[in-house]
């Protein structure tokens, strides 16, 4: 009888505290984080430079991958602006493929983006 007690509150609290849940809460946490610091990073340098990274970028709503393998603007921005380039969480981004999208509208606004958000959370995206 205790241990089906036990076994009853273990669940219960497993449950409640929902570990994937956390985890999964963290990283789109990380993305938002991370979105925000690349968008700051290429602001600041176009303030400084009067134009983007790698010479603009493609015209929303049409994105390009932040990676070598795509917009490659590490070498513009870091380490200026940022340290290095954030990668998305998982799946784990790579210097090719960070798991970050960037493109450009009218006015010089540029948005970054998340879209490898977890959980049916919305794509996390920033425009400035």
């Amino acid at each position: 009888m205790v241990i089906a007690i036990l076994s009853i509150l273990l669940v219960i609290v497993l449950v409640a505290i929902n570990p994937a849940r956390q985890t999964r809460d963290a990283r789109n946490i990380q993305r938002r984080a991370d979105v925000l610091t690349i968008l700051n990073a290429v602001n600041q340098y176009f303030v400084d430079n009067g134009s983007f990274p790698a010479g603009g970028f493609p015209t929303c709503p049409t994105t390009g991958n932040i990676g070598t393998g795509g917009e490659d603007i590490a070498d513009d921005v870091a380490p200026d602006y940022v340290a290095d380039i954030p990668k998305d969480p998982a799946p784990a981004g790579t210097a090719a493929n960070t798991g970050y999208d960037i493109c450009q509208s009218a006015g010089d606004r540029v948005t970054v983006s998340a879209p490898n958000t977890e959980g049916g959370v919305a794509t996390v995206s920033a425009t400035r």
